[in-house]
């Protein structure tokens, strides 16, 4: 959980939504007080928290009026383990296309990505001064840790064989004493002071980034081995995860290494990722990762509609309805087979969303809707919301568009006329056609400022006016004509 999340009020969630999602009060409502009630189970006793499952929602909207969006905002929010799938890639049991249990596999792959990486950042100090070391062997090679050769390694002795000096060998094998021949005097060893003081200058060219572009050769992993094997997760093949050449490599005790010449700066990488790769505990990820996934994960399942069948229909709708009944388990509460251990389902937090403009929220199977039992309804987008949309969030179309060109060293001015009359134009056109809600504006600036983007190397330091008239000029197509479609998708 993000530090601090858990003193969020319902109120100040969605203050913090209302920065990047225009409207949807109810929607943001509902997902705030599910927040909350996350945190008040975890202060629960626990004979009492285990009892408390999580209040599902459904969302019920158009597309492009912020579903989604809501979803991946209170999943940045939290730091929660957080996932987004499609109901319309899983198919009945028997049928070719995903299992639906790889919902609860892939959220468990993010939670425990989500943890490596925490835990590689609390132990980064030390893996870099370990790569500092490593490289300085690189390019100083035997410097640092000069080779000793033990004594035991100096005279070796074999039961069969008996030692160095040949004893207990064959007397044929001997090889005749020969006189010793003269050899050059050996080169004076560089003292322990003019040692450590080369070292120490290698030390600030490296961190001065002077080393940088200098080749090395280093001995590079070919991946960590993987700790545990999946080969049957689910009901289908779809679920077989096995790797023959990982699987042999953890049983050689580690990965494949090979020889690779690469710059100073590359190789600081490669031994970073392994020097934390080492210092992290495994089995201490993967606990932490189950435990996170069980209790703030969030599955967010989009296009819930498209699966729901309405009663008395064949054909494809025997197959959505399998659809739902094999989602049910996993929404209520059941043990996912994972390559990291078993997963309990039953405090995930389960979103689902649809339009609902040709089904029902009561097409759907009774027992899964009985697993959503908190319903918003999110509305259509207006003109206010589409103003509102282009200058208000954080990240507002606007904004986006001139920080982009801005990097052309080219300003865009847009008049406040020139912001009502593209939000009066997506209004327009949403009410004529397919109504596609916010997305609608992303098409008509891109139409509005096509010929600034692709000319925008020449126009360096000049400033574009926008204007309702400039609007009006480069849309003039669009607003004129009846049939809006052909000319905005």
């Amino acid at each position: 959980m993000r530090a601090g999340f858990d003193q969020l009020t319902p109120r100040q969630i969605v203050e913090e939504l209302d920065k990047y999602i225009v409207g949807q009060t109810k929607a943001k409502k509902a997902v705030a007080i599910a927040l909350r009630n996350r945190i008040r189970r975890q202060r629960l006793p626990a004979e009492l928290r285990d009892e408390v499952a999580p209040k599902n929602i459904i969302m019920i909207g158009p597309t492009g009026v912020g579903k989604t969006e809501i979803a991946r905002r209170i999943s940045k929010l939290t730091g929660a383990p957080f996932i987004k799938v499609e109901a319309t890639k899983y198919t009945e049991v028997g049928y070719v296309g995903r299992d639906v249990e790889s919902m609860v596999r892939d959220l468990m792959s993010v939670s425990m990505s989500m943890v490596k990486t925490e835990l590689q950042e609390e132990v980064r100090q030390e893996a870099e001064r370990r790569t500092q070391d490593a490289l300085i062997d690189l390019l100083l090679p035997g410097l640092r840790k000069p080779p000793q050769q033990s004594a035991e390694n100096q005279q070796m002795s074999f039961p069969f064989f008996g030692d160095a000096a040949g004893e207990g060998t064959p007397p044929a094998a001997r090889q005749p004493e020969e006189a010793p021949a003269e050899q050059a005097p050996p080169e004076p060893a560089p003292s322990k002071a003019d040692t450590e003081k080369t070292i120490e200058i290698f030390r600030k060219k490296l961190a001065k980034g002077e080393l940088e572009e200098k080749f090395v050769e280093i001995d590079a992993s070919s991946g960590p081995p993987p700790t545990t094997i999946e080969i049957f997760s689910g009901n289908s093949f779809e679920a077989m995860d096995m790797n023959i050449g990982g699987f042999i490599k953890n049983m050689m005790g580690g990965g494949w290494r090979k020889k690779k010449k690469v710059t100073v700066g590359q190789a600081r990488e490669i031994l970073l990722a392994e020097e934390m790769d080492k210092l992290i505990d495994t089995d201490k990820v993967t606990d932490i990762a189950r435990e996170r996934a069980e209790q703030m994960g969030i599955i967010f399942i989009d296009e819930i509609d498209k699966i729901a069948s309405k009663e008395g229909r064949t054909g494809a709708d025997v197959s959505r309805e399998g659809v739902q009944r094999d989602i049910l388990p996993i929404v209520e509460g059941s043990k996912v087979n994972t390559k990291y251990g078993m997963v309990d389902t039953a405090h995930i937090l389960f979103i689902a969303a649809g339009a609902f403009h040709i089904s029902k929220p009561s097409d759907l199977i009774p027992e899964l809707q009985g697993r959503f039992p908190i319903r918003v309804e999110l509305g259509a987008l207006t003109k206010d919301d589409f103003i509102r949309i282009l200058t208000q969030p954080q990240n507002a179309l606007i904004k986006q568009y001139t920080e982009l060109l801005k990097t052309e060293e080219v300003t865009l001015d847009f008049d406040e006329s020139a912001v009502t009359r593209l939000a009066e134009l997506a209004a327009d056109v949403n009410s004529q056609s397919e109504n596609i809600g916010a997305r609608r504006l992303h098409t008509i600036m891109e139409l509005l400022l096509e010929d600034v983007s692709y000319n925008a190397p020449d126009l360096k330091g000049q400033s574009i006016a926008v204007t309702a008239s400039y609007v009006d000029e480069k849309l003039k197509d669009v607003a004129q004509n009846q049939d809006l479609s052909r000319y905005i998708l």
